[in-house]
Order: C-alpha cells, then structure tokens, then sequence
C-alpha cells in the first residue's frame, strides 16, 4: 500500500481495515475501522479532503477525489463497486454503487440508495434514498425492498469477513 503524506495531511486508517499493497491513499484523507480499500483503488485527499465511515468496501480501480477546499463524505456500509469514480459527492450509509458508476461534483446519493453499473450521477444530482437509479443521467425506477436489503447486507458483510479470514496479518493502523 502507498500511504502518502501531502501538504502536511496524512491519511487516517482505522482499526482492522486492509489497504491491498497497490492501492493509493494520500493526504487529506480520513479512512474508518474495518473497512476494505481494494487493489489499485487510488483516493486522493490532496485538493480536497475524502472522509470514509467505518465498513465500507472500496472495491478495485475505485478512484475518489475531491475539488479543492471541499470534501467527499462516505458513509458507513457503502459498497463501492469496481472501477467507479466517486469526485467530490456525498454517498449516505449503506448506499450501494455499482461497478463502473461515476457520481459526480456535490452529487448526493441517500441511505440505502442504489447507482447501477455504468450509471452516471450528474453534477447536483439527488438519488433519494430507498431508490434505485440506472442509465446516463441516472434515473429512479424502483424502491428497493426489504429482502434486496437483506441480502445486501450478508454481501456488505463478506468484505470485513474477507479480510478477517484471508489477510489476518495485513490488517493496518495508522496514527
């Protein structure tokens, strides 16, 4: 893992979160408790600052920025899908990304709200809460129901239990 210091910011990594040696965490960045950071995941708090709650899963080539002076907030149980860009939102808790999704500048994705693969959250955009939105812009079709957050929070779980299991000895805290 790169963990790299920037205009006097060093990131914040909580307790029992793994980092996969190709991921890339610099500045202004504050990382929560058992949370996984993904192969090639690149999050840089250098213009801006990144705030990530605590198990919450950044899945490979994920990219999070922010413009400068401003802040990109992630809640706790979010589930960033492979390959999407997250720049300067606001994603609530348990609120689902899907791979290759990009939400874009003061975007705002509510709790328990899903980005399908490949949609794109325009500039200012709201995703109310309980929604599941598609396409490019990303669009509302569906309420999500009590059994997709059932089984989404057994998927949500796999991550912390994955680095629990399988990287025991890579577990990093850093002050």
């Amino acid at each position: 893992m790169s963990i790299y210091k920037f205009e006097n910011k060093m990131p914040s990594i909580g307790k029992n979160t793994f980092i996969f040696k190709s991921a890339d965490i610099i500045g202004d960045v504050v990382i929560g408790k058992n949370c996984y950071i993904g192969p090639g995941a690149r999050i840089r708090g250098d213009y801006g600052s990144i705030k990530i709650g605590y198990s919450t899963a950044v899945e490979e080539n994920v990219v999070i920025h922010a413009r400068p002076e401003d802040v990109t907030n992630i809640g706790n149980h979010v589930t960033i899908g492979h390959a999407s860009i997250i720049h300067n939102a606001t994603i609530h808790d348990w609120a689902i990304i899907g791979m290759g999704a990009i939400v874009s500048d003061w975007a705002e994705i509510g709790e328990w709200a899903v980005v399908a693969e490949g949609a794109v959250v325009k500039n200012k955009q709201r995703i109310p809460k309980n929604t599941i939105a598609v396409g490019i812009p990303a669009k509302a079709i569906s309420e999500i129901t009590l059994e997709y957050k059932q089984q989404w929070t057994k998927y949500k779980k796999i991550y912390s239990d994955l680095v629990r299991k399988r990287f025991p000895d890579s577990l990093k805290e850093i002050e």
